[in-house]
């Protein structure tokens, strides 16, 4: 009751949170709560809903094992809500990396939610949002722990739609005018705090996002008003016959169904009855009419609420999961289903809904209470044993085979002839009527609380409930006309069509008799069961603090009764007495032997129990263990939570220590690929270069025999690594082929060549005609066709100066126009040797006019044109600047023979010649700078200088 007051709802037994409905919006579900139990242990935060959902998703996660939230309680406490919780705090703390597939299938399984409240949901007395239907939805979860789609499991959805029913259908408040509709006349009556209108657009929006298509959708809205309409069909009779007394509602219809008018008409006032080879129509009467006008309604709807779990099932069910490619698939199971009710009619729908109840507190009893001690004893823990009751007997009251009451209400069903309520209570009453927990009027005579022939009582674990027997055998029979089956199935309207697909049969056609509706809960409680059992379960108790659903009062002995029913006593007795959490050895030791160094990486113990108790002594935890057969048996959570933290400490280590390994691995492995592929690299390299060798050997083989030694053959495309080397060989070639050239020129002709070679590296194709083609004569002035009348005149000078310097060679004789010191232009002529560069006056018989010595020469500068011009460099700054002429062949090119034989005789003295080919030269006049540049001009009859600001033009004729 404190608790209750100051808001503390939860309580925790172990891994069990008991749960207070609180009747009131409390703020302790928002962001910062969930980051506080984000994570965290049990018993490190209060209790609460969101660590229960920690702790499924975290031993899903460590463990690898599916787990499930079972939540059960009464009608009204809260069981809903508290699924809708657990599922916000899974959506919210999954995903960390934001994956936009991660997010789409969290917000589908959320919005699944709403939809399923809006069509299965309903406001009752006790309830303002009552479950009408059991749902169980799988979670599934990759190997990160990020869910990646899902599964809802539907069960027994209840179909009251009139007469007395406190129902009412959240998806049919889409009218203004709730009491025009026979329907929900009487559930429009009931108070509700709910905004309809609210409540529909956010159903609309999430069948949107979940994936609905707008004609889907459509077709929903039409047939949830079809329904209603349908309701309102009334039948009155003329005479024997049955006639629809509002017959346009029938065309409503049919547009609504995507049929024809006659035969929704027809559906309803007959009934087609095959007998042998001949097929009849018969007739309803006004009672038949309406019982099948309202068992048509509750198909429909039956119909449509399975067909949305099944599309909502195929648009979040996981796809293309491979458990090689993509890790374990694991699941977190949550359930949430009607609860143990009692109202002032109990009919068939309450039976089933109370033994629902009755399998799942079984289920309880097993794994909590009868099985936990039962192990203890089979593993010779020491225990006191620990009384509790169990409902296996009630259990097997309802769903034993030929004995119980569900077989004996399918054996009632199946008897032929007309079969009535009261032949099922009197079967009750023959074969049950000395069971303990089941009795009637008949049995207990006395008991006026129970009518005749109408009332039987079940004493369930949570209490007496009496049931009215009216109404058993035709809601176990579900009967429903197989006309109505045709006429949607002949509908135009696809989805329609596919709800039902029996529709197809002929009339004559014989089938299996159905299993009845009994029978088929039965099934599915048998296999819910069999499913939670298989996983680790985690339980939410959910209280009812009062029966006024006010948040002011918390009804003590109300709360009593359900803490005695739901178990919770001998719960918390046996979690006092026992062990939270227990394990294999093997498995013990699989996960936790990191922790300490005698069981890391493995032992040497005689046995894995000996090295679990050598872990758990170095830990210090052998006061809060026990030591079964088989199994290690730890008794507080914080014992587990704190080998799970010494196991995560140990894990960075090993993490760390690993990547170090696998480091080194990962290094030598590049290493040893590295060295191999050096090694493969250098063969290949040899075999490129032997390749390369052996085919240049066989291009050239024979090269000395070839007319033009080998110029004409091709050389082959050299590897990168021989490319200088190549252009080596080429140049080595070159010579060789030089050479042998060479040896082919007589011996008077060589000089002429090597200076002609030398021109050529000098000049390095910069000027265009070098004059290699023609013979270089050398001394033009002693050649009469150059200077016809003054050649006789030059000879003695030439004579006369080889006696006086000594000369050996004449290199180069030319006239030239010159440029003087006064910048203005004479006729000259320059007389080259191998000691001496004269000037010479052509017109005074060859007058010396200056001698410069060639070890003053430090180079020439000619223009890149085919003009004569030719600058001497000297030491002393006091350049010769001259354009060469000649008088026969007029213009010939003499500029290459001057450089050739020039750069020839000082490579032969071992000293550098520098040549500058450029436009304009840059010169020194008697220590003055000046350029001299080229200009080609019309009308230029011969080549002469002219003086400008800079220096000199040397115009020479030209176009």
């Amino acid at each position: 009751l404190c608790r209750f007051e100051k808001g503390r709802i939860y309580t925790f037994i172990g891994e069990v949170v008991v749960s207070v409905n609180p009747y009131k919006a409390l703020n302790i579900y928002g962001r910062d709560t969930i980051e506080q139990y984000k994570g965290r242990e049990l018993y490190e935060r209060p209790p609460h809903l969101f660590a229960i959902a920690d702790a499924a998703y975290k031993a899903m996660k460590r463990r690898s094992k599916d787990t499930c939230i079972m939540i059960s309680g009464e009608s009204g406490a809260g069981k809903t809500e508290a699924s809708k919780y657990i599922m916000q705090y899974i959506a919210a703390i999954t995903n960390p990396s934001q994956r936009a597939e991660i997010e789409r299938v969290k917000n589908m399984l959320l919005k699944s939610n709403c939809v399923l409240e809006a069509f299965g949901n309903a406001k009752t007395n006790r309830n303002d949002n009552s479950s009408r239907f059991g749902k169980y939805m799988d979670i599934n979860f990759d190997f990160k722990g990020d869910p990646i789609g899902g599964h809802i499991n539907n069960y027994l959805l209840e179909k009251l739609l009139q007469g007395g029913s406190e129902q009412m259908l959240h998806s049919l408040h889409l009218q203004k005018s709730l009491s025009s509709y026979n329907y929900i006349r009487v559930g429009a009556q009931l108070k509700s705090s709910i905004n309809d209108a609210a409540e529909f657009k956010v159903v609309a929006d999430a069948m949107k996002v979940i994936g609905f298509k707008p004609e889907e959708i459509q077709t929903v809205y039409k047939i949830l008003a079809a329904i209603l309409h349908l309701g309102n069909v009334k039948f009155i009779v003329d005479g024997d016959t049955p006639l629809i007394e509002n017959g346009k509602i029938v065309s409503v219809l049919a547009e609504l169904l995507s049929t024809k008018t006659d035969m929704v008409e027809k559906a309803l006032l007959y009934r087609t009855v095959a007998t042998g080879r001949d097929i009849i129509d018969k007739q309803h009467t006004e009672q038949e009419a309406s019982y099948g006008r309202d068992a048509f309604a509750k198909a429909i709807y039956e119909r449509l609420f399975c067909w949305i779990v099944t599309r909502i099932n195929d648009i979040i069910e996981v796809k293309n999961y491979d458990t090689t490619i993509h890790g374990k698939n694991t699941v977190i199971g949550v359930l949430d289903i009607y609860g143990f009710e009692i109202f002032d009619n109990n009919s068939f729908e309450q039976f089933c809904i109370n033994y629902c109840n009755e399998k799942l507190q079984q289920l309880f009893i097993q794994l909590v209470l009868k099985q936990e001690q039962e192990e203890y004893q089979r593993e010779g823990i020491p225990w006191k044993h620990i009384d509790y009751f169990n409902n296996q007997i009630i259990v097997d009251l309802v769903e034993q085979q030929h004995k119980g009451i569900i077989a004996i209400l399918d054996d009632a069903c199946m008897n032929v002839g007309k079969v009535t309520d009261g032949m099922f209570l009197e079967a009750l009453n023959s074969k049950l009527g000395k069971h303990g927990h089941f009795s009637s009027r008949k049995t207990c005579a006395s008991d006026k609380s129970l009518e005749f022939e109408r009332d039987f009582r079940i004493r369930h674990y949570a209490g007496d409930v009496v049931y009215s027997a009216i109404g058993f055998i035709d809601k176990n029979k579900d009967t429903l006309f197989q006309d109505f089956k045709r006429l949607l199935y002949n509908s135009s309207n696809p989805v329609l069509r596919n709800m039902w697909p029996e529709g197809k049969l002929s009339i004559t056609e014989v089938t299996k008799r159905p299993l009845t509706a009994a029978t088929l809960f039965k099934n599915s409680m048998i296999a819910l069961v069999d499913n939670l059992a298989s996983k680790e379960p985690y339980y939410v108790r959910c209280i009812k603090p009062n029966d006024k659903k006010s948040p002011q009062i918390f009804d003590d002995e109300r709360c009593r009764h359900q803490v005695e029913y739901l178990g919770l006593l001998e719960n918390v007795r046996v979690r006092r007495a026992g062990f939270a959490f227990r394990q294999a050895y093997e498995k013990f030791l699989h996960r936790y032997k990191m922790i300490s160094e005698f069981t890391w990486p493995s032992h040497d113990l005689p046995s894995d129990k000996e090295a679990v108790k050598k872990l758990i002594e170095q830990c210090g935890f052998q006061d809060d263990v026990a030591y079964g057969k088989t199994k290690i048996f730890i008794r507080t959570p914080r014992t587990l939570f704190t080998l799970e933290e010494l196991r995560a400490q140990m894990l960075v280590r090993i993490v760390l220590f690993l990547q170090k390994v696998w480091r080194g691995t990962l290094a030598r492995m590049r290493y040893k690929r590295t060295k191999a592929a050096l090694t493969i690299i250098r063969y290949y390299r040899r075999y490129k270069v032997k390749s390369y060798i052996d085919e240049v050997s066989r291009r050239f083989y024979g090269v000395k025999t070839m007319r033009d030694y080998g110029k004409h053959v091709k050389w082959p495309t050299p590897p990168k690594v021989l490319r200088r080397f190549e252009e080596a060989l080429q140049s080595i070639f070159n010579r060789w082929r030089a050479s042998q050239l060479i040896k082919t020129i007589p011996a008077s002709d060589l000089s002429q060549v090597r200076a002609k070679v030398a021109a050529v590296e000098m000049l390095k194709g910069q000027r265009a005609d070098l004059g290699l083609q023609r013979a270089w004569e050398g001394n033009y002035l002693a050649s009469k066709p150059d200077t016809p009348q003054t050649s006789g005149t030059f000879m003695p000078v030439a004579n006369e100066l080889k006696r006086k310097d000594k000369y050996m060679n004449v290199l180069f004789s030319c006239h030239v126009r010159k440029v003087n010191r006064f910048s203005k232009v004479e006729d000259r002529a320059i007389f080259v040797t191998d000691r001496h560069l004269y000037k010479m006056d052509p017109t005074k018989q060859y007058k010396v006019m200056k001698t410069i010595p060639l070890y003053n020469l430090t180079g020439l500068s000619v223009s890149n044109g085919k003009d004569q011009l030719v600058v001497f460099h000297t030491k002393d700054n006091k350049d010769l600047i001259v354009c060469l002429f000649s008088k026969q062949p007029t213009h010939e090119s003499r500029i290459g023979e001057l450089v050739g034989v020039l750069a020839n005789h000082f490579k032969s003295e071992k000293r550098h010649l520098q040549v500058n080919v450029t436009n304009p030269v840059q010169c020194s006049l008697h220590g003055k700078k000046c350029t001299v540049s080229v200009e080609t001009r019309l009308n230029q009859p011969q080549p002469d200088f002219t003086k400008n600001r800079s220096g000199f033009i040397l115009s020479v004729p030209g176009n």
